[in-house]
């Protein structure tokens, strides 16, 4: 029969030797805990596109919306988007698009606030990410509402942003969505640097990643100012960017793609794995006229 003796029956040997090899355990538990303590997961990897739409108008005979609509969306599931930034998107194609199962979407129409007009929607998983906040404003001197800016003559010009938070790791993040004006000079300028602006009043020191077609190349003004507070995802990618250069096609196979006008641009501490410029055609036609730009991305 063992039988336990207590602290007050144990003799001072007895308790040298027990307290010393509880130091010796607890030694042992900090040597292996150690590296256990110092290791923080990494964020799972997400993937962030931007992607024109081209808007629905039946001149486009052939390559009109309701020919395309379905290519779209396959090509959204295929390559397993889990944030998209769309342009043009007028209610008809917003309505299409929330029919794709697992999404939802932010954003409202740019000439009336509510739906009118077109959408620089962003598109998100949201088994996997939760909205916290949203909001939309004006590329103009009047951001709060539907309103022209600067020079530009057509239409009203919106961007829209959405904070999200990871349901996996829990990490916070803000995506902002916008379509520059494809005529102002001016209004592209100061389009760049009224983003630079809003994106500081309303996400702070928080991470940030900005999606959209700027209509502007990147030896501009308004791409190089932007560059001063982001990082253009195609520049840093780990990986060599793949596909071409150029985003916008017209619905032209065999165009050299002379222009790159979509961009994904990210905060500090994001880092950039892939970058691709998607060259998907369906029975020799493009989805679009301007072709999707995606990264895989981690958060800090």
């Amino acid at each position: 029969m063992v039988v336990s003796l207590s602290c007050r029956e144990k003799t001072p040997r007895q308790l040298a030797l027990v307290r010393g090899a509880e130091w010796v355990w607890l030694g042992v538990l900090c040597l292996f805990a150690a590296p256990f303590a110092a290791y923080a997961a990494p964020s799972p990897e997400i993937n962030i596109a931007t992607y024109n739409l081209r808007l629905d108008t039946a001149a486009d005979g052939a390559n009109a919306w309701p020919h395309r609509v379905e290519a779209v969306k396959a090509l959204i599931r295929y390559h397993e988007f889990d944030i998209v930034g769309t342009q043009e998107g007028l209610p008809g194609q917003i309505a299409d698009l929330d029919a794709m199962p697992g999404f939802a979407h932010v954003g409202v129409g740019r000439d009336d606030g509510r739906n009118a007009g077109e959408h620089s929607a962003i598109y998100y998983r949201s088994a996997r990410f939760e909205l916290e906040k949203h909001g939309d404003y004006w590329l103009s001197e009047t951001p709060d509402r539907p309103s022209k800016g600067w020079d530009a003559v057509c239409c009203n010009r919106i961007a829209s942003w959405a904070k999200l938070r990871d349901r996996a790791s829990g990490r916070r993040f803000f995506v902002f969505n916008v379509h520059f004006d494809h005529q102002g000079e001016v209004a592209r300028r100061e389009s760049a640097k009224l983003m630079l602006r809003k994106m500081r009043e309303i996400a702070g020191d928080a991470t940030v990643v900005c999606i959209g077609d700027f209509n502007s190349t990147p030896d501009t003004e308004q791409i190089r100012t932007m560059q001063t507070a982001l990082r253009d995802a195609r520049t840093i990618s780990a990986e060599p960017p793949y596909g071409p250069q150029g985003t916008f096609e017209d619905f032209k196979l065999d165009s050299k793609l002379p222009e790159r006008i979509d961009y994904i641009f990210v905060g500090r501490g994001i880092e950039v794995l892939k970058y691709a410029t998607l060259t998907d055609s369906v029975e020799a036609r493009f989805p679009s006229d301007h072709l999707p730009v995606v990264a895989r991305i981690r958060l800090p």
